[in-house]
């Protein structure tokens, strides 16, 4: 009974976990699929190689501080660093815990930037005073789980491209010049005139959103404008959902949506807000 149980092992493990048969080159391709937050995460708890291919800084660049080892492949003091080392495509994963300094960084490629913590209150980046913006995107980008505090101006510049937030805290600290602090601000103009000049169409997309403090949640100066409009409001900060496409797809809505966002809270989207 005894080696009938032993040789029954190997069977059981090689019908349990087959890919594990594959070479590294493999596996760091599938893991290439898998969205970063939370299953490319997840991939890295279950073993020690799994780990190592899912953190391997082909698949993202990290940021962490302090650097446990500088000579490490992939590992950045500082967001404006990783930025500048990232290529079309690849993801940043900003370690949780302490605060990560973010001025006026100008990022012109598409990338995702991620807060590595469970929560957007994990990983925070702080604009300080004196910079006009957090992060300023010239580019299709994408941020998800962050925490981002501007003492005063904005916490996101949108200048062009389609920029995704998703599940993150924007805040405007309280100052004697709130009426100058705004989340979100965006000047993107289509240039509907001259087709050969038009991109593949500008846009913000706000999902699931905490935003506090501010003169309003979001003001455009471009032909940008707000559309699906949905909030939810708390004591001292609203949750949105919204879109700013091409205001000349969007007038339709607009009135109505606007309607609804009466807000007259720490943090306000009014019909002044959308140039028409």
């Amino acid at each position: 009974m005894g080696k009938r149980r032993r040789a029954a092992v190997p069977a059981v493990e090689e019908l349990i976990s087959p890919v594990n048969s594959l070479d590294d080159g493999c596996l760091m391709h599938i893991f290439s699929f898998l969205s970063p937050i939370p299953d490319r995460y997840n991939t890295a708890l279950v073993c020690h190689r799994w780990r190592f291919l899912a953190c391997h800084p082909r698949l993202w660049l990290r940021v962490e501080r302090p650097i446990r080892d500088v000579m490490e492949p992939g590992v950045y003091p500082n967001l404006e660093a990783a930025v500048s080392a990232a290529r079309p495509g690849d993801t940043i994963l900003i370690a949780a815990g302490g605060t990560h300094v973010a001025c006026n960084i100008q990022i012109k490629k598409p990338i995702c930037i991620i807060g590595g913590g469970e929560l957007p209150d994990d990983t925070v980046l702080t604009c300080s005073r004196g910079s006009d913006n957090a992060l300023e995107f010239l580019s299709t980008c994408k941020i998800a789980n962050l925490t981002i505090r501007a003492e005063l101006g904005c916490c996101l510049l949108h200048r062009s491209g389609r920029l995704t937030i998703q599940e993150c805290l924007l805040q405007c600290e309280q100052n004697p010049l709130d009426y100058l602090s705004f989340p979100i601000i965006s000047t993107a103009i289509e240039y509907n005139s001259f087709p050969s000049l038009k991109e593949q169409g500008h846009g913000v997309t706000v999902v699931r959103t905490r935003i506090e403090g501010g003169a309003k949640a979001v003001r455009t100066n471009g032909t940008l404008a707000l559309q699906h409009v949905r909030a939810i409001y708390s004591r001292s900060s609203v949750f949105f959902w919204f879109e700013s496409l091409d205001v000349h797809h969007a007038k339709a809505d607009l009135s109505s949506e606007l309607a609804k966002l009466n807000c007259h809270f720490q943090s306000t989207v009014t019909a002044k807000d959308v140039k028409l």
